[in-house]
């Protein structure tokens, strides 16, 4: 029982190699940051010159850039940790056979999973650090508490990343990945990305409301915007759970699929 806590002490091992595995391939992790930054032209400036301002409620409005763009920085914080933890994972996992030589080390199935976690949330982070630079550079942070905008992204990160990793260890073959994108893009969409939540019927607003994106969205929205309230709280709450009980069965299903 105990060895199946996710509480890996040299889980710092194995970033230090994906690090090292890494060092000459920068390119291929700096290349992910390109595609919400397109978005953002496209859409947040393109499409926002025509929407004009958006409402926040409570009186309170923003330019449709500034809307939209908080909202991509959680989007790339969950595409970036999720590239890591499903297709390198599976990768690692089912081809390359990384782990059993990782297992014939000190480290234990509590470091992997920790570790591979881990990883897959610097990754997010670090997408999610030039987006915010590229926000602000832009003019499209408007308030102080931005500040906390990358600790939102990083929790974004590390849900996402424990969450996909649980997935990955259920699939068997490349063709299973189809299904990762079904689940991703709509969430990209409709987690209240680019319109307000308002715009639903109020059933479909509560379905909404159960996404991990879109508590990820209102966080990170209402930091750069100053648009404060208890229903952070909720959100970080949401997240910090999510990834605990996404790493706790992470742990599981490794230490099932590589002790068996």
């Amino acid at each position: 029982m105990i060895a199946s806590l996710p509480f890996g002490r040299r889980a710092s091992r194995l970033i230090e190699r994906n690090l090292l595995v890494y060092r000459r391939g920068w390119i291929i992790i700096f290349s992910g940051f390109f595609e919400p930054f397109f978005y953002l032209l496209g859409i947040g400036f393109g499409i926002g010159s025509l929407v004009g301002n958006v409402s926040l409620g409570a009186g309170h409005s923003v330019p449709y850039a500034v809307f939209v763009a908080p909202a991509l920085m959680a989007g790339t914080a969950m595409n970036g940790a999720l590239y890591d933890s499903t297709f390198n994972l599976f990768f690692k996992l089912r081809y390359a056979k990384t782990y059993d030589a990782v297992l014939a080390t000190p480290l234990g199935v509590a470091d992997v999973a920790l570790g591979e976690v881990t990883w897959a949330l610097m990754r997010g982070s670090l997408y999610s650090l030039g987006f915010l630079v590229v926000m602000a550079a832009l003019g499209l942070v408007i308030s102080p508490w931005a500040l906390l905008a990358l600790p939102a992204a990083t929790l974004i990160g590390f849900s996402s990343a424990a969450v996909g990793t649980v997935a990955t260890t259920f699939m068997r073959k490349w063709q299973d990945f189809d299904l990762v994108i079904v689940v991703t893009l709509p969430l990209l969409l409709f987690s209240a990305t680019f319109f307000p939540i308002s715009v639903y019927p109020a059933p479909l607003q509560a379905f909404v409301q159960l996404t991990p994106l879109y508590h990820g969205v209102d966080l990170i929205r209402g930091l750069t915007t100053g648009n404060l309230g208890p229903g952070l709280l909720v959100d970080v709450g949401y997240l910090v759970l999510l990834g605990a009980f996404g790493l706790a069965i992470t742990s599981r299903r490794l230490q099932h699929l590589l002790l068996k």
